[in-house]
């Protein structure tokens, strides 16, 4: 892979190495809390345990903090990975695992270098390298990852009262802001996929899945000034510009004013825009940009209620849809069934998403499954929500803090 392409998932349904166990950390949940006001998951557990967030840190994050993805030929470590488990580590109240993960990020992915005085943006991918060693396989950092980081560390700060969090995550967001934000011409601010590689002369590559609505709301909320709130506004019409049929691509980009299909992908949606619908299913209903987004890719929620299954990959000029998502696109789902109110098609996606708190040989979740699988789970559990200023409400904040 060249430096300024993005991440190979690999083949998602490959065993998984078995990673050192951890001591599981015990999720305080309160038995209230919808996750939207359109759905009414159930309750988790007042104070209980969350097996898959405990098969998560026992079989993917190794004892140093690294979250691996063993379906790789390099057994590779990415700063999605990274940003993903602090989410994971942060709604399960695991402040030791939390730290953990961020020391191996800062020490891996940063070179020592990720503190609020002196902060350079993570690379994305570690691993195997060729020539035996175990290091930095492309150093060019992944806006969508650093986006989660500084949101994870800023809430962080405020639900664990850390002012430590909040000034990295405060740092961070302005690295974002100043390295992975462009203008683009007739929209405004977009969000790069990375600093550097996406702009061709006149041709901007975007990813329309690296733009949580949530997620930015919240550093709007916790940041005063900064390109957030017109990140949220373009993310959307990246979206909705994109998907014609009701499917979000992979890639796009932009082109003499308007949004084009990707010149080096094409249109194809499959293992990045999987997470457009999982970002549209977990925004607050009241946002104002929540029901626009989920009506704008409601392909899939139609694909699925005909077919019962999501297609693998579509084509989101045509709706050409081939091969069967695995469970990693359940994970996704679920909550954007929620939003829907599509009963039928939630209930497929618990009963796949069982998978997650289950071993079977053979059978295992690998990184992509239990990631997305945690995020999805976890909403329609009533493990977390946003709220609609985009911070973390998790169930622990109430009666067991």
């Amino acid at each position: 892979m060249m430096p300024t392409q993005r991440r190979p998932r690999g083949n998602p349904r490959s065993s998984l190495a078995a990673s050192v166990t951890l001591a599981a950390a015990l999720l305080c949940a309160t038995a209230a809390g919808a996750a939207r006001a359109q759905s009414s998951p159930a309750p988790a557990s007042a104070c209980g345990d969350w097996p898959a967030y405990r098969a998560f840190m026992t079989r993917t994050v190794q004892a140093d903090g690294r979250v691996l993805d063993a379906t790789t030929p390099v057994q590779q470590s990415t700063s999605e990975g990274q940003s993903y488990g602090l989410f994971f580590a942060l709604v399960a109240n695991d402040r030791a695992g939390f730290d953990r993960m961020l020391g191996w990020l800062r020490a891996n992915l940063a070179g020592g270098q990720f503190d609020a005085n002196n902060l350079h943006l993570p690379a994305w991918q570690w691993g195997h390298k060729p020539d035996g060693s175990w290091g930095v396989i492309d150093p060019n950092p992944a806006s969508d990852s650093d986006v989660w980081i500084a949101y994870d560390l800023l809430e962080a700060g405020r639900l664990w009262r850390a002012p430590e969090y909040t000034a990295l995550g405060t740092a961070l967001a302005a690295q974002i802001a100043k390295r992975e934000v462009t203008d683009l011409a007739g929209i405004g601010p977009m969000l790069l996929p990375g600093p550097q590689g996406f702009v061709n002369g006149d041709v901007t590559r975007l990813n329309p899945s690296y733009s949580p609505l949530p997620v930015l709301r919240g550093l709007a909320s916790a940041l005063k000034g900064g390109p957030w709130s017109a990140l949220a506004q373009n993310g959307y019409k990246l979206v909705a510009g994109t998907a014609p049929r009701g499917f979000a691509p992979d890639w796009a980009a932009w082109h003499a004013g308007q949004f084009v299909v990707d010149p080096k992908t094409g249109d194809v949606g499959s293992y990045d825009a999987i997470r457009v619908y999982l970002w549209a299913g977990l925004a607050n209903a009241a946002d104002p940009l929540a029901k626009p987004w989920l009506n704008a890719v409601r392909g899939m929620a139609e694909r699925v209620a005909q077919t019962g299954v999501p297609p693998e990959k579509v084509a989101a000029a045509t709706g050409d849809g081939s091969g069967e998502g695995p469970l990693s696109y359940w994970g996704a789902l679920a909550p954007y069934f929620a939003a829907l109110g599509d009963t039928k098609s939630l209930a497929l996606a618990r009963s796949r998403l069982a998978a997650l708190d289950s071993v079977t040989p053979g059978r295992e979740p690998v990184y992509y499954d239990r990631v997305l699988g945690l995020f999805g789970a976890g909403a329609v559990e009533g493990r977390y929500r946003f709220d609609a200023s985009g911070r973390l409400v998790p169930a622990w904040e109430g009666a067991c803090r």
